[in-house]
């Protein structure tokens, strides 16, 4: 029987190695992870390797075996291969659909935290979530992870290989979870992060909706009055426009051109649709326009407020689960959405890595709050950043919460005056002429 040199994480968090005898790699991963153990790698020995050499062509064929059942999902077209679990074919074609939402992957990964919490070994808490999966999606990953890790990959390497839901942040906790042994926490770290960051986007998303709807009300309701209704009433002063009060002159204008030039304004409307599409995708104009939508009245506060929370949050989470702070700070840097902000980060990690404080760039940019300039600094110096800066997070949630009820509050009756000032400026277009014609006929 083969033997296998392995390197591996035992439930107690130490690092351990040594030797294994088992039929197959597979095997070998499957009586680590009965022990207890998180396998990190696996390989045969090197002299039970010179053995098989010397043996001829006879190791060929367990060679083969085990490249087949490494491949992984992706190169799987040709239905069940040796080694894989019936249905693996299957996996590639649910890769390529839908993807997850992120509170699905938040409860997704909750579930999987929760029974390494109870004390099962990795494999096993992947199985037990299999059974209990929702989604063909789910049920895909999960048997994915474990062909994967039975193959003599770490779980961090497995959910890298499957993509998307697993950015760089999910697999850089995962990993820094199984290198200290603490994957049960940080995995519940991970969770409570996703969480909290679905429950702050549902908000904005909510504190957006109701605007959103009264806009596209006035939009409809100004548009059917000036080129159904206005026209047909003005009817009766054709021949003597320019007799008429100037606000009356202004809406019978607007009623013509969008009756008239209807297909130049769509025309408008898509080349400023494609010209806004070039500017978001082009690094220096999305750069102009991300500055100035943090300097704009409420919106920006908000959009702020927002963003550096969830930027506190995750660099704390990140930190906390032992991840070195430069990798931290550019994991995170992508989850803050706006370029000026990004590139006060990227000026961030060029100081920490000569050396430098991360508060100074930051209290610099303008963009951060001062309380949280000091947090950091007094993280950097105390030698606790990770719990300050979930402390600070914490106290800015609290802050977005409070923005987002200002903007609730404030937003709806501003759009409501506009509405009233446009309505009341057609009437009155309307009622002017009228009035002075009564008048001239009294």
């Amino acid at each position: 029987m083969p033997t296998f040199v392995y390197e591996s994480i035992a439930r107690g968090g130490q690092a351990t190695s040594g030797t294994i005898e088992a039929a197959d790699r597979a095997e070998a991963v499957r009586l680590l992870s009965r022990r207890g153990e998180v396998p990190t790698s696996v390989s045969v020995s090197s002299s039970a390797a010179s053995g098989k050499r010397d043996g001829g062509g006879k190791s060929r064929a367990p060679a083969a075996r085990s490249n087949g059942a490494s491949t992984g999902v992706r190169a799987g077209k040709a239905g069940t291969r040796a080694g894989q679990p019936r249905g693996q074919a299957d996996v590639e074609s649910v890769h390529r659909g839908g993807g997850m939402g992120r509170g699905e992957l938040a409860s997704f990964i909750r579930e999987i935290a929760t029974a390494l919490e109870a004390g099962l070994p990795l494999m096993n808490a992947l199985r037990a979530v299999a059974h209990q999966a929702y989604t063909p999606r789910q049920r895909a990953i999960l048997q994915h992870l474990m062909s994967r890790i039975e193959a003599g990959r770490s779980f961090a390497q497995a959910a890298s290989e499957w993509g998307s839901p697993f950015n760089h942040m999910i697999v850089g906790m995962i990993r820094a979870g199984e290198a200290s042994g603490r994957l049960d926490e940080v995995m519940l770290q991970l969770a409570d992060l996703l969480d909290n960051d679905t429950e702050t986007r549902r908000s904005v998303v909510g504190a957006l909706v109701y605007p959103a709807i009264l806009i596209v009300l006035l939009v409809i309701g100004v548009t059917v009055i000036v080129t159904v209704i206005i026209p047909r009433v003005l009817q009766i002063f054709e021949g003597e426009f320019d007799k008429l009060p100037l606000p009356t002159r202004i809406v019978h204008g607007a009623a013509m051109f969008m009756t008239h030039y209807w297909l130049l304004i769509l025309a408008g409307v898509v080349l400023a649709v494609v010209v806004a599409r070039w500017a978001m995708s082009n690094p220096v104009t999305r750069l102009e326009i991300d500055r100035f939508v943090l300097k704009l009245p409420v919106v920006g506060p908000l959009l702020r407020d927002v963003s550096v929370g969830r930027f506190t949050r995750t660099l704390g989470t990140l930190m906390g689960s032992g991840i070195p702070v430069i990798d931290s700070l550019s994991i995170t840097r992508d989850t803050l959405g706006n370029r000026a902000m990004e590139a006060v980060i990227d000026d961030v990690v060029e100081q920490v890595r000569s050396g430098k404080s991360i508060a100074d760039p930051m209290e610099k940019s303008g963009y951060f709050p001062p309380l949280l300039i000091q947090i950091i600094g007094l993280g950097e110096r105390s030698g606790r950043l990770d719990t300050m800066l979930t402390q600070a997070a914490n106290s800015l949630d609290r802050k977005t919460r409070s923005s987002i009820k200002i903007f609730t509050a404030v937003l709806p009756p501003l759009i409501v005056v506009v509405m009233a000032l446009v309505v009341g400026f057609v009437l009155a277009a309307v009622l002017l002429p009228l009035i002075e014609m009564q008048s001239a006929i009294g």
